[in-house]
């Protein structure tokens, strides 16, 4: 038999004419498509794809690069820092190579593909069903099960998107669990009807989020009255002269890989980063065993997978090419039963049919091998996983058997079987260590706060701001791994700093006032009992400020208590990351000492709600983790311009001057770092005390500024609270939304690169490279000190009517130090 499937003659042919379909799209769509016939009581037809691995061999330098290429247009269209964000997932069983190269394309994703082999002692995390397939029910089960809670994009990869229907219960599934706001949707070929076509569109409106789609071709197939039924009568006829399986004439042997320990088989319960890192250093030496073991006349050689196990059996084939002299191929075996037919314009040659070998849940049944019955293949090497290694697969009608029919010599290679670890808890010291204090960390006195923190003062963990947002937005490194250089203000900008201070004191004083008499009220229904002193538990929150911005405020507030009640609010800093949560270890050290139904989370500003969220799902995960429950992740604000929280002092966007500087109005500390070689898994962590920078030190004149306006704003705080008390707080995220629309307005396609507010904005002219600063029109003193800094950086300020915030700061997009110049300074893009 001649297998290769377009001998001049399209793949398609033979279906198309007998039923009357017809393919119609791109051009490429005969290059990548061919038809069969199948046994299905929903779809007789069946689209075979010619570059997927699955039905027809190929080459699998063909099959990787197409997945890897639609990985590459999926972090083109994310950006790198969403992409690094993202979690892909691909569809069992056809999809889980395709979607595992898919996150080779994007680089740093982990994978987690969908499976229908149940694996005691993991729970599962989601499911959905597939209505049109030969087996519908898809379970999730990854190891960790907080790989589907972030909110960075999700990549759904199947190898065609036909109707949508598969997507969209794979959405509605796991948007009901793990919300998010974008979703990319990614396929080899997109072959929906105009009318499935809008489906998406209107879906996802309805659950509010953004969601693109990815696709090599695009087309549809136009199916004529009673195609069903046709195509049912022809696989009856064709089906019952089926030829008998020859005797098994070739000689069946094991080969050794050598595969790497603690490398997942695949995706079935994850695969990570460092996984792909591990596979990619181990495939050369196992390609070597693998070519030794192939005889050395052998000129065609097929690689074949095992159902799921689509992506190592693929590696694999694809290093070997590299290794013989042969014409290489690759495909898998699979469930899903089709109709062969030896002509060629027909996609399915011929077809090998042997019992499934590893004990599924559904129960016994037939599995399947196309075009590799009389193929011409001189070797067959078998990669199957260690589930999979039964005697069923030994047996004289099983696969090896089957194959050994075909071809002269068989290789059976066994992958084995990755099983997650039962959770457990881990191990944690008796005693976390108590809050560092001032003086011996921070210039604030030792009463005012308590830093869970480690102290990292005489690790270097400084890099310049243009080397830190190459390696930030390249995915290469996270924020939270290194320290821009302190900024050290000029004699003009301090002077700024103070004139700030001075007009905005009484300001700011009244917004502390009512933040804090805002948590006492909810805190303490008898506000009595509040002013009165009394040490009752309603009267006395605890106070845990988000480091650093947070910590002013929070010491601030504390300051308000005492003045006007007499009251000693404990008051804590910890550090939270984007990307990492909240500090776990700070979180059992308070709930260690203190109830956590009394602590309350305080912050300086809300831009656009980003650690808002962070801090409601770390607190969700930390109570899966830990057992611990009555962390209330409401966050208490000066100023919620982004309408993202129900406590604050005001909505309005102004200065606040804290916001003005780095750490010399925070304490003299740094921001907090997260690195694996500096925080362990028992350590708070970590940030630098800058005792050198003491002479500049203003964060005691800033506290005793404001608080000394505190007796001047009494009366018109009480009257802002009541206002406040019976007024509809609800959070409108209004904030988010504004800065979706400036991203997509000006180009950015990343909101993480967006950063709206006059704290936010001053953040990304001290700490990051900035493209452009927006400025509300009209705006007065409040920006001076971000007109100052854009001067001295070299970055434009853009007036713009109507801006929702004062001002907001655009990060420069895909920067590198080549974009930008290396002086840093913003060039147009």
């Amino acid at each position: 038999m001649n297998n290769a499937v377009n001998d001049g003659v399209w793949s398609g042919t033979w279906v198309a004419e007998r039923l009357g379909l017809e393919l119609v799209g791109d051009d490429r769509l005969d290059d990548l498509l061919g038809l069969a016939l199948r046994r299905n009581p929903r779809r007789a037809h069946l689209l075979v794809s010619n570059v997927l691995g699955k039905h027809v061999p190929q080459t699998p330098s063909v099959v990787y690069g197409h997945g890897f290429d639609l990985g590459r247009r999926v972090r083109d269209l994310l950006g790198d820092e969403e992409a690094a964000r993202a979690v892909v997932l691909g569809y069992a069983e056809t999809a889980t190579g395709l979607g595992h190269c898919v996150a080779d394309g994007l680089g740093l994703a982990p994978y987690l593909h969908s499976t229908r082999r149940p694996v005691p002692g993991v729970d599962r995390a989601g499911g959905f069903e597939e209505s049109h397939s030969h087996a519908t029910s898809h379970l999730l089960l990854p190891e960790d099960p907080a790989l589907l809670r972030g909110d960075g994009p999700l990549v759904l990869v199947d190898d065609e998107f036909s109707t949508g229907n598969t997507v969209l219960n794979t959405i509605r599934d796991l948007h009901g669990r793990y919300p998010r706001r974008r979703y990319v949707v990614v396929a080899l070929v997109d072959m929906r009807s105009a009318a499935d076509a809008g489906r998406l569109t209107d879906f996802a409106a309805e659950i509010g989020a953004r969601v693109d789609l990815v696709a090599a071709a695009s087309g549809t197939v136009l199916l004529p009255e009673g195609v069903l039924e046709k195509g049912q009568a022809l696989v009856a006829r064709h089906e019952s002269a089926a030829p008998a399986a020859p005797a098994p004439d070739g000689r069946v042997e094991r080969v050794d890989l050598g595969w790497p320990r603690a490398v997942p088989d695949g995706g079935r319960h994850g695969f990570t980063p460092g996984h792909r890192a591990r596979l990619e250093a181990a495939l050369p030496a196992m390609a070597v065993r693998l070519a030794e073991a192939i005889p050395g006349d052998a000129r065609r050689v097929l690689v074949l997978g095992f159902e799921e196990l689509m992506y190592a059996p693929l590696r694999l084939a694809r290093e070997l090419e590299q290794a013989v002299a042969a014409d290489v191929r690759y495909s898998t075996t699979t469930r899903s039963p089709v109709l062969a037919v030896d002509d060629p314009g027909y996609a399915i040659r011929s077809r090998l049919v042997f019992p499934a070998h590893d004990d599924p849940a559904d129960g016994p049944g037939e599995r399947y091998a196309y075009n590799v019955a009389d193929a011409g293949f001189d070797a067959v090497v078998a990669v199957v996983d260690s589930a999979a290694d039964t005697p069923q697969l030994h047996a004289p009608d099983g696969l090896l058997a089957q194959l050994a029919a075909h071809a002269p010599h068989v290789l059976l290679a066994v992958v084995p079987s990755y099983v997650p670890e039962p959770p457990h808890v881990p191990e944690r010291p008796a005693m976390l260590p108590e809050p560092l204090r001032g003086p011996a960390f921070s210039s604030y006195a030792p009463e005012e706060v308590g830093w869970l923190l480690q102290d990292l003062s005489d690790v270097t963990l400084e890099a310049p701001t243009e080397e830190r947002e190459e390696a930030i937005q390249s995915g290469g490194a996270h924020y939270a791994e290194s320290l821009p250089v302190e900024y050290q203000p000029s004699e003009h900008y301090q002077e700024l700093f103070h004139a700030a201070l001075a007009t905005s004191a009484a300001r700011i004083a009244h917004a502390v006032g009512v933040v804090t008499e805002t948590v006492l009220a909810e805190r303490s229904p008898d506000r009595t009992a509040a002013r009165s002193g009394e040490d009752t538990p309603a009267a006395r929150p605890v106070l845990v400020s988000l480091a650093r911005a947070g910590t002013p405020v929070g010491v601030l507030m504390r300051r308000w208590a005492q003045f006007r009640y007499g009251l000693e609010l404990p008051h804590y800093a910890v550090s939270i990351v984007r990307g990492r949560g909240i500090d776990a270890n700070a979180l059992r050290w308070l709930a260690a000492h203190h109830d956590p139904a009394d602590v309350v989370f305080v912050d300086g500003w809300t831009g656009k709600g980003a650690i808002t969220r962070e801090l409601a799902d770390a607190i969700e995960e930390f109570e899966e983790s830990d057992g611990i429950t009555g962390f209330d992740p409401e966050i208490a604000v000066l100023a919620d311009p982004g309408s993202c929280v129900r406590t604050y002092g005001t909505r309005e966007d102004y200065l606040i001057p804290s916001a003005c500087l780095n750490s010399t109005v925070s304490g003299l500390i740094s921001r907090t770092v997260l690195r694996a070689d500096l925080v362990g898994p028992h350590d708070f962590h970590g940030a630098k005390f800058y005792r050198e920078l003491a002479g500049t030190d203003v964060s005691v004149d800033f506290l005793d500024t404001v608080a000394a306006r505190f007796g001047e704003v009494v009366d018109a705080v009480d009257v802002a609270v009541k206002e406040l008390l019976s007024a509809d707080r609800t959070p409108t995220w209004e904030g988010w939304a504004a800065v979706e629309r400036i991203s997509e307005e000006y180009g950015i396609h990343d909101v993480n690169l967006v950063k709206p507010g006059v704290g936010e904005t001053t953040r990304v002219l001290l700490r990051r490279v900035p493209w452009k600063i927006l400025a509300r029109a009209g705006a007065g003193a409040d920006l001076d000190h971000v007109r100052l800094l854009a001067e001295q950086r070299g970055v434009p300020v853009e007036e713009v009517d109507e801006l929702p915030y004062t001002c907001v700061g655009l990060i420069h997009p895909k920067y590198t130090r080549g974009a930008t110049g290396a002086d840093g300074k913003a060039v147009a893009v």
